[in-house]
């Protein structure tokens, strides 16, 4: 698989792509209405908090990469936007409607259980069961032209593993640890590992600041 999308690529294009489904009428969206959605409190893991600005470079990136395109309908004034993902003219990429809502659910919240995958896409696509889910993950991971999820080692004292998408690069545990962190205040393009990165750079700062606090405190009470 040859394309890569960093975190906030991924969440524009899962915005999109759900939005497309949900709330067709909507579609295609405004730059306001997709810097909305990208903020959205409810569903979105993590929750971020945007600029206008931030998110047009992520168009402008996506529109390079020719998985977005600007669609300015006549007499509107307003420039709106959709993708070009999946299931369209424009590429190869496609997927079932289970597929579909599995992936646009893993952009939108990270890592996630089969069961947790059920409750959540079942608003994009109807599923059974979770076998359902299962089945479409399975097919997701074992694809040809994939795979497009990785099964994840199952965490202590969880009853089940999460499944997370290759999108953006294969993740290891480390790496999907520092997934959901990436937070408002990263860089919109910035991968797992760059968000890793500057994780740890920071709780060095914190961790040398500290040590620096209790020199200080000892050096005072000898005086």
């Amino acid at each position: 698989m040859n394309l890569e999308l960093s975190l906030h690529e991924a969440r524009v294009i899962g915005c999109l792509i759900e939005k497309e489904i949900t709330t067709p009428e909507q579609y295609p969206l405004s730059l306001n209405a997709l810097t909305n959605a990208c903020n959205q409190k409810s569903n979105r893991d993590p929750v971020l908090e945007l600029d206008e600005v931030a998110v047009q470079q992520l168009i402008d990136g996506l529109v390079k990469k020719r998985l977005v395109s600007e669609q300015s309908g006549y007499g509107s004034r307003v420039p709106k936007f959709q993708h070009l993902f999946c299931n369209t003219n424009f590429g190869t990429l496609k997927f079932s409607p289970q597929e579909l809502a599995i992936v646009c659910e893993l952009f939108l919240r990270g890592a996630q259980t089969p069961g947790e995958l059920r409750s959540r896409a079942s608003r994009m696509c109807r599923f059974g069961d979770v076998s359902e889910i299962e089945a479409a993950l399975e097919q997701l991971a074992a694809r040809e032209d994939g795979p497009f999820v990785q099964r994840l080692a199952r965490e202590p004292g969880k009853r089940e593993s999460r499944y997370a998408h290759l999108f953006s690069g294969e993740l290891s545990a480390a790496d999907e640890d520092a997934a959901p962190a990436h937070a408002a205040g990263e860089a919109p393009g910035a991968s797992a590992a760059e968000v890793r990165l500057e994780r740890l750079e920071r709780r060095l700062a914190e961790l040398e600041t500290e040590v620096n606090r209790l020199k200080q405190r000892r050096d005072g009470a000898d005086n």
